[in-house]
């Protein structure tokens, strides 16, 4: 008897230690008094019992029931176990928000306005908000639908362009236009490593052949320049004045048009006497020992 007694006690100790153990996994604390609240709620989104509940961020409770309420048809009724020292006033809410990775909990919010409080088992009003992922499916799903037949009529097009030989030809030019892009851009280089330097000794030197110039150009008597520049060009105006003139030998050969004649007449005569000098030279030159002159 005493062997299977202690047996038995083992046995219950397990148990128990496996009942505390998995409500503590659960994560309810049997040792820790609670009180015991409802929510209403017409949809759950999901909720699973053991879910924490939640209070300004804090975690308050757990869910521990979830009951179907079959005297109420659309309703869902919702046991939660809340810290005893919870007190809830009147006009609160319980609210269901649906998080990114598709979990579910449960906040409180409080009517801070109110005097008087829930008592322990009173029912909750609850909401159900589903977050970004229910806004998602309220307005993203519509438009996806409409956008669907577009989008299959872009992918038809695309297929079609992409089918199209043009396309492969303009690949082909544009991998040629690369290739010369490329070429250019090695000439380019060798213009930027050979010409470019030299064009820039060359700028240099015509620049410091500039500064020797300005210097020359800056001892000049600009003053002195111009005045005899000045004298040159009166004493060409006076030379152009007597030209036009008929009181001076140029002016008179230059105006004179009886003088002229007279000139183009005596270059007649003398060359039609050198005409004749040539024909008869006798006439004008005579040498002879023993004859007489020639008539």
């Amino acid at each position: 008897m005493k062997k299977e007694v202690k047996i038995g006690l083992a046995g219950i100790a397990s148990l128990l230690i496996l009942f505390f153990g998995f409500n503590y996994l659960k994560g309810i604390n049997t040792f820790k008094p609670e009180s015991y609240y409802y929510v209403e709620f017409s949809d759950i989104n999901g909720l699973a019992k053991s879910s924490p509940v939640f209070a300004n961020g804090f975690k308050i409770g757990i869910v521990r029931d979830i009951e179907y309420n079959f005297q109420n048809p659309g309703h869902v009724v919702v046991g939660v176990e809340l810290d005893e020292a919870m007190k809830i006033p009147t006009g609160s809410h319980a609210e269901l928000v649906t998080e990114m990775l598709g979990t579910v909990k449960m906040n409180l919010h409080f009517n801070l306005d109110s005097q008087t409080y829930y008592t322990e088992k009173d029912t909750l009003p609850g909401v159900a908000n589903t977050g970004i992922l229910g806004e998602a499916e309220k307005t993203l799903l519509p438009q996806m639908k409409q956008m669907m037949p577009k989008l299959d009529s872009i992918l038809v097009s695309l297929n079609k362009l992409l089918g199209d030989p043009a396309l492969e030809n303009t690949l082909h030019n544009a991998e040629q236009l690369t290739a010369s892009l490329n070429a250019t851009s090695r000439q380019l280089n060798t213009l930027m490593k050979t010409d470019v330097p030299e064009l820039t000794n060359n700028v240099t030197e015509i620049t410091q052949n500039l500064k020797v110039i300005t210097n020359n150009l800056k001892d000049v008597n600009y003053a002195s320049t111009f005045m005899k520049v000045d004298s040159t060009l009166n004493n060409v105006r006076l030379l152009t004045d007597k030209l036009n003139r008929k009181d001076n030998s140029l002016g008179l050969l230059m105006n004179d048009s009886a003088l002229y004649y007279n000139l183009n007449a005596s270059t007649a005569n003398a060359a039609a006497l050198l005409e004749d000098l040539k024909a008869h030279p006798k006439r004008y030159v005579h040498f002879s020992l023993f004859g007489k002159k020639d008539k």
